[in-house]
């Protein structure tokens, strides 16, 4: 069994702490300064943010925004277009399941890697 107390982690604004990570998943904790902006993105796995302290507000594609504080949780489909905003100072935990996700550079063979580094260096 391993724990956390989320509340009293030591953490830095745009240094991510992995608190766990296997083939099952990975355990994300952030801190997010008042403004800080997680632009649009996607990622490969299901994501869930659950908002630990302070206020984000998350968008996605389709247009929906929701705005939340303490209690909040948040789930992304793999590959769902979606950004991230602290209202105030925050802390969440994110969640990514599997992992890595399918198509992840992560899940990728050492032979993937080379040939997509080589394809791109040839743009």
């Amino acid at each position: 069994m391993e724990s956390w107390q989320l509340h009293e982690l030591r953490l830095s604004p745009r240094l991510p702490e992995v608190l766990s990570s296997s083939e099952e998943g990975r355990v994300v904790v952030a801190e997010l300064a008042s403004g800080q902006e997680l632009g649009e993105h996607s990622v490969h796995e299901r994501a869930w943010v659950f908002v630990v302290r302070g206020e984000v507000e998350a968008s996605c594609q389709g247009g929906k925004v929701v705005r939340g504080g303490p209690g909040l949780l948040i789930e992304f489909n793999p590959q769902e277009r979606h950004s991230l905003r602290a209202l105030s100072d925050a802390r969440i935990l994110l969640l990514l399941a599997p992992w890595p996700g399918t198509g992840h550079p992560g899940a990728m063979s050492l032979h993937d890697k080379l040939y997509a580094h080589h394809h791109a260096a040839r743009r």
